[in-house]
């Protein structure tokens, strides 16, 4: 009989890489938030895989980019720490962008790790043609060559179409020490669940607004409570939310002309936060402004940084 494996492994990449979306293929449940614009992971959300023979821990770290503010530094910090804790990283490559000196970097910074597992990944495949792929994964064994960096195994993944998704999962799980599950099975995070709301406000918050906004924006959740007077088979959770900009200006964008963006943005969050607890819900929305937050390490600790 084989023996059980469980760890943990992370996925790296320049923001917008792909990472996020790809622990939500493996985990088969919504835990990362996933948005077009770069940047939008700041915690390390731990999605888990189970499979019959093994558990496997994913832990997502934000994308490692240069710092302009001590927001972005506190950030590359935590990824540093990350990759030394986990068994086995994975360099996601989206296969639709030539490999550029972001990645460099990167590939450069984990050929430092030594002795660790590093699977290339090569992402967004359903973008391109074969014969771009072929050229994408040309392209990494030189990278990697370069950077001294010997990769375990390169994989060309599409998590949209869940093209090699399986494959991926039982690479990853191969590297990983034997031992018993590290948590509970059937449970897909282990972040506590206001966490995961202010997440998944932050995700609406984020679609369709000017690019000068993400980086703006947090979400903290000031409490999630269940509706006193209600039937035990018509229970109501009240989860009242604040959602921080950093001035006036964008507290209007996001509010919107006549309340219109706000009253959206509960609406889109609202149905995913009941999907998320399986109980009906009432959100109550805040927009307040938290002048130049990701600069002031007060209002950093605050917002839970």
């Amino acid at each position: 009989m084989s023996q059980f494996r469980s760890g943990f492994a992370c996925f790296v990449g320049r923001p917008n890489a792909g990472k996020s979306t790809l622990t939500n293929a493996l985990v088969g449940g919504k835990v990362a938030i996933t948005s077009s614009r770069p940047q939008t992971t700041r915690h390390v959300i731990r999605g888990l895989v189970h499979r019959e023979d093994a558990q496997l821990v994913l832990v997502d770290t934000p994308g490692l980019h240069k710092p302009r503010t001590l927001l972005g530094q506190r950030l590359n910090d935590l990824v540093r720490t990350t990759w030394a804790e986990v068994d086995t990283v994975g360099m996601c490559l989206p296969a639709n962008e030539k490999i550029g000196p972001g990645d460099r970097f990167l590939i450069k910074e984990i050929a430092a790790l030594r002795r660790k597992p590093v699977i290339a990944i090569a992402t967004k495949t359903d973008l391109v043609t074969p014969a771009r792929l072929a050229e994408h994964l040309t392209e990494i064994a030189a990278a990697g060559a370069e950077a001294g960096l010997s990769w375990h195994e390169v994989v060309p993944v599409s998590a949209v179409s869940g093209e090699q998704v399986e494959l991926l999962g039982s690479l990853l799980i191969d590297t990983l020490p034997e031992g018993p599950p590290l948590y509970p099975e059937g449970q897909l995070t282990d972040e506590p669940e206001e966490t995961l709301i202010a997440e998944i406000i932050r995700e609406s918050a984020l679609e369709g607004v000017h690019d000068e906004l993400p980086h703006s924006l947090a979400v903290v959740v000031e409490e999630v409570v269940p509706r006193e007077d209600r039937p035990a088979e018509k229970p109501l959770l009240d989860v009242r939310a604040n959602v921080y900009v950093e001035r006036d200006s964008q507290k209007g964008i996001i509010i919107g002309k006549k309340g219109a963006r706000l009253k959206q943005i509960g609406i889109d969050s609202r149905s995913q936060i009941e999907r998320l607890l399986g109980t009906p819900v009432h959100l109550d929305l805040h927009v307040k402004v938290a002048k130049d937050w990701q600069r002031d390490p007060r209002q950093l600790r605050k917002l839970g940084f």
